[in-house]
């Protein structure tokens, strides 16, 4: 009885575990550069005296996504997108270098070129700073270029250049604000190999379609389970008034 219950209850809490993840690839499905997770999980024995029949599951890992999503094109001057494998640097929270995939850059009120959420893009001598009054290109190399409003229109400046990164994916770790990270904290060297596509974002590589039915089935899963946990609780009230009687 007690071989049921360990594997009902262990592969009903790793089911849930597995539809919170779907549950968050689908809640980004559209969020600019997202990498897709998925879970990953194994048998593992219990130890002890008269127990080598029963397992729990246990999640193993969680696996990174890193296929290319789709590329759209938006004309804007400030939207890059990384062709193939590669990454943007840009400055973490904590002030540590990070890499994302979201290139829907923008200029803040203090003429620094940063991501949509506030963080500094990086450059060959820390971030690109632009100076005002200039519009922006981008080339793809990363190259930041910029042309006076007023003036000779001719005149181009370079700002500075995008640090494109092309570190190994197995590597790389997920923190909890989304971007990737090397481990200790080390920084990538530049990848001359590594190119963007200007007036062009990459958006997530979650398969919407794929998300729903991987739901839809953890959630048979889960119910599968729980109703094992009831037979098993059945099954040993019916034993328990057995031995009563005799």
């Amino acid at each position: 009885m007690d071989r049921l219950i360990y594997t009902a209850m262990t592969g009903a809490s790793q089911a849930f575990t597995r539809q919170a993840g779907v549950a968050n690839n689908l809640a980004n499905a559209s969020t600019t550069g997202f990498r897709a997770m998925e879970h990953r999980f194994r048998a593992v024995p219990v130890q002890g005296p008269g127990a080598p029949t029963r397992a729990f599951v246990a999640d193993a890992s969680v696996a990174n996504v890193f296929d290319q999503g789709p590329m759209m094109a938006t004309g804007r001057p400030l939207d890059v997108a990384v062709q193939g494998a590669g990454w943007i640097a840009v400055e973490g929270a904590n002030g540590g270098e990070a890499y994302t995939r979201a290139g829907n850059l923008q200029v803040n009120v203090n003429g620094q070129l940063q991501t949509a959420s506030g963080l500094n893009v990086l450059g060959d001598g820390g971030p690109i700073a632009i100076p005002p009054d200039n519009s922006i290109t981008i080339a793809p190399d990363g190259t930041v270029s910029a042309v006076p409003l007023f003036g000779t229109p001719n005149n181009v400046n370079v700002v500075g250049r995008i640090k494109l990164v092309n570190p190994p994916e197995n590597q790389l770790a997920r923190g909890d604000d989304g971007l990737f990270r090397l481990p200790g904290g080390a920084q990538a060297d530049v990848d001359e190999n590594v190119k963007i596509a200007p007036s062009t974002l990459e958006g997530s590589n979650v398969d919407p379609v794929d998300s729903m039915v991987s739901m839809i089935s953890l959630a048979r899963q889960f119910e599968t389970q729980i109703k094992m946990l009831q037979t098993a609780d059945a099954n040993a009230a019916k034993a328990s008034q057995i031995l009563s009687m005799s």
